[in-house]
């Protein structure tokens, strides 16, 4: 980062001959110890007898010291990572080895306890969240179970800097199969995180803070569907300091799902991959009857939900003027859109949001979705036919998109529930606004035979109503439907 300055070396030879240099770093112990020191300085009581005024040295850090930090940060951090055979690698587990060797998280500790300065409870949280990154000392970090409690709490925090890295700290945590339960109990018993979760969600504007808190309840809900029931039945828990004995319309009243649009709303415009993150939330929620019905049965009745999903289909995704391998960016999000509206639309059939004249776009879009999808698939089968070995080209036999199946299926699902509720009036007012036509039809049918026969003959039978002409060309080109009939 531009802020942070580079880390210092130990560039002389005597202190390299003393075993100065931290592993096979150029970096000077002795200059790492002193930084701990100082933290320690800084929160110790004797600061306080000093000329200078003690609120002063809590909140703000001089210079020179927030310098110094910020070179600990860096030398901590993991972006040159790549393996544990890669040189670059071993330079940031030394010194996050001896950080550890040294007490850093007991220091750390000690900031979140005494400090009142954001700054650095920021730079002590971001240091961890990069020691975190090391299996052993993320075992040691997350079993104590002290410094465990101290970083849910800065979840509560209102400092943005310091919300983001307790994010990427948990994240990482949360990341490790070794230690993952370990925080998944932690955050389970504490009833605050869900309360400044959902906070978070529902009032930031900080688009990066949002993606990384949203990465955050996307893990836990994948990882512990226990604790995704209980944040879906949560209606109502108190903050982290607040007293019991407050009024209930003083107390924070937060629905999960409310929560997660107002931020899939503040980031779908700024920032892709933090869409497919709170898409991703909201399909979670929709694998258990109880997520459904959250979203189902808010106070506008899944309303905005499926307002925001169906402008999302129709107006910002794959659209008509898009190549079609778009669809191969847009395919993890846009699966778990189309999967929560048709949870929605199995579920509101009767809600007025949900009637075909309203949906005719819609369906236009699921059907350009499976166009590009069979473009694509096309594609692909002619450049794997050119690098496969004789044998397999012979055999015609190319691997499919594992993910592009999925979006298939989904899609299929929907289309043909839609399909079924067509009347003679919706079609028509399909086809004179373009949604449908023979060619979309034709791709249609040919996604959904033989799967989906009987949605398909139910929608030709009310075609047929609408236009007969286009229903027998529809029946001459798929003849197992001529054949039923």
């Amino acid at each position: 980062m531009d802020r942070n300055p580079s880390p210092p070396s130990s560039d002389e030879e005597d202190e390299r001959a003393a075993g100065d240099s931290i592993g096979n770093t150029v970096y000077s112990k002795h200059w790492l110890f002193s930084i701990l020191t100082k933290l320690i300085e800084v929160i110790s009581p004797e600061k306080s007898d000093s000329n200078l005024n003690h609120e002063e040295v809590q909140t703000e850090l001089d210079e020179e010291m927030e310098n110094d930090i910020c070179k600990m940060w860096d030398m901590s951090m993991d972006e040159l990572v790549l393996s544990a055979e890669d040189p670059l690698s071993r330079v940031h587990m030394d010194v996050a080895l001896f950080l550890q060797e040294f007490n850093a998280p007991d220091i750390f500790m000690g900031v979140f306890a005494k400090s009142k300065c954001p700054r650095l409870i920021e730079i002590c949280v971001g240091i961890l969240g990069n020691m975190t990154c090391f299996q052993d000392i993320c075992m040691s970090i997350s079993k104590d179970d002290n410094l465990g409690q101290m970083l849910l709490q800065h979840l509560c925090d209102s400092d943005s800097p310091t919300l983001l890295e307790t994010s990427r700290l948990l994240l990482t945590c949360l990341s490790q199969a070794e230690v993952a339960n370990i925080w998944v109990e932690r955050i389970r018993e504490n009833p605050s995180v869900y309360v400044c979760v959902c906070f978070i969600m529902s009032s930031s504007t900080n688009v990066e803070l949002l993606i990384k808190v949203g990465e955050v309840v996307d893990k836990l809900f994948d990882l512990d569907e226990e604790l995704m029931l209980n944040w879906i039945k949560n209606g109502s828990c108190q903050s982290v300091g607040q007293s019991t004995d407050d009024s209930p319309e003083e107390r924070p009243d937060f629905k999960i799902v409310p929560c997660v649009l107002e931020a899939a709303k503040q980031v779908c415009s700024d920032n892709p991959e933090g869409l497919d993150v709170y898409m991703h939330i909201l399909q979670l929620l929709t694998t258990v009857d109880e997520g459904i019905q959250a979203i189902v049965q808010s106070p506008d009745g899944g309303k905005e939900t499926w307002i925001l999903l169906y402008g999302l289909v129709c107006d910002e995704l794959c659209q008509p003027d898009d190549p079609p391998i778009i669809i191969q960016e847009q395919k993890s999000v846009l699966a778990s859109i189309l999967s929560v509206l048709s949870a929605m639309f199995a579920s509101q059939i009767q809600q007025e949001y949900v009637k075909m004249r309203k949906n005719m776009p819609l369906i236009g879009s699921l059907i350009r979705i499976l166009q590009n999808m069979e473009d694509c698939g096309k594609r692909s089968f002619d450049n794997s036919k050119k690098s496969q070995p004789e044998e397999t080209k012979k055999s015609g036999t190319v691997e499919e998109d594992f993910h592009l199946k999925i979006l298939k299926d989904i899609c299929c699902e929907l289309l043909s529930n839609m399909l079924q509720e067509l009347t003679k009036e919706n079609i028509l007012e399909g086809l004179n606004q373009g949604h449908l036509n023979e060619q979309k039809c034709s791709c249609a049918f040919q996604n959904l035979l033989p799967l989906y026969f009987t949605s398909v003959e139910s929608f030709l039978e009310v075609l047929r109503e609408a236009d007969q002409t286009l229903a027998d060309s529809l029946e001459k080109h798929f003849p197992s439907l001529r054949l039923q009939t």
